[in-house]
């Protein structure tokens, strides 16, 4: 092989001497904004307490807020707060209990 078409390792083409661009991510990045149609890019600037409550509903759906306290491990204060910026982005739909009406079911909007 020649040394025309070798890539250093930290990052020039020895062909031309220019940088290469790398598509890595760092670790505070996150690859909500890609091609995929799946994604969700309304969650980048939610708290991590809201972020948290969004994965377990995707695993464990429906539950209550009790539920969702008992999964996370998060504080029932936290887990309401993190509830109202789901609803408020419209993420999340809630539900009257059916078991116990004075509860609401929660679980992530199609």
């Amino acid at each position: 092989m020649t040394d025309a078409g070798r890539i250093e390792q930290h990052g020039t083409d020895t062909a031309s001497g220019r940088p290469i661009e790398s598509n890595r991510m760092s670790a505070t990045e996150s690859d909500t904004h890609g091609d995929d149609p799946g994604t969700d890019v309304s969650l980048d600037d939610l708290p991590p307490s809201a972020k948290l409550v969004y994965k377990v509903l995707e695993y464990e759906e429906p539950l209550t807020q009790e539920g969702i306290a008992a999964e996370s491990r998060l504080c029932p204060r936290t887990v309401r707060y993190a509830l109202g910026k789901l609803e408020d982005r419209e993420l999340i739909a809630s539900r009257v209990c059916l078991e116990d009406a004075r509860q609401s079911t929660y679980r992530i909007r199609e």
